[in-house]
């Protein structure tokens, strides 16, 4: 799907706050609200964004939110990936160029469970050869935009 300069600022004016309503979309951009709905139902449709509810990790009890990264068995690297896919804690798992085979973002209630994640579930998981753990101490910026509109 091509985005056009309407599209973008709908997705703009929706990052701000995700809870507007169609019409007043509508009288912001200065278009029809059917031309609103139309519009984001399409880019719904099309997987452009999608709806989301954003959790502050912390206010429901992740107190420990971490960065691994995975040293990887040539030929293992999927496998992994789907392995990693299955945990609760686990928000992102992704492949890369570089250091890592395998990133991860994971969030944690506690240390211990940290460790136990690390001791016991990553043991079980055939082709990790390392896992480098960083544990985030301090959050300068958390966003999910990335459209930018004029």
């Amino acid at each position: 799907m091509h985005l056009d300069k309407t599209d973008t600022r709908i997705l703009a004016y929706l990052q701000e706050n995700g809870k507007r309503s169609y019409s007043e979309i509508s009288r912001y951009l200065e278009v029809s609200e059917g031309m609103v709905r139309s519009r984001i139902n399409k880019m719904l449709d099309d997987g452009v964004f999608e709806f989301i509810i954003h959790t502050n990790p912390n206010k429901v009890g992740l107190q420990v939110q971490t960065i691994i990264g995975f040293s990887t068995q040539l030929g293992k690297q999927e496998n992994i990936a789907r392995e990693l896919q299955k945990f609760p804690e686990v928000r992102f798992v992704g492949a890369f160029s570089g250091k890592h085979d395998l990133i991860i973002q994971a969030y944690f209630e506690d240390n211990d469970s940290l460790v136990n994640f690390i001791n016991k579930e990553l043991a079980h998981i055939e082709g990790i050869l390392n896992a480098d753990v960083n544990v985030e101490l301090k959050q300068y910026k958390d966003s999910f935009s990335y459209v930018v509109s004029d």
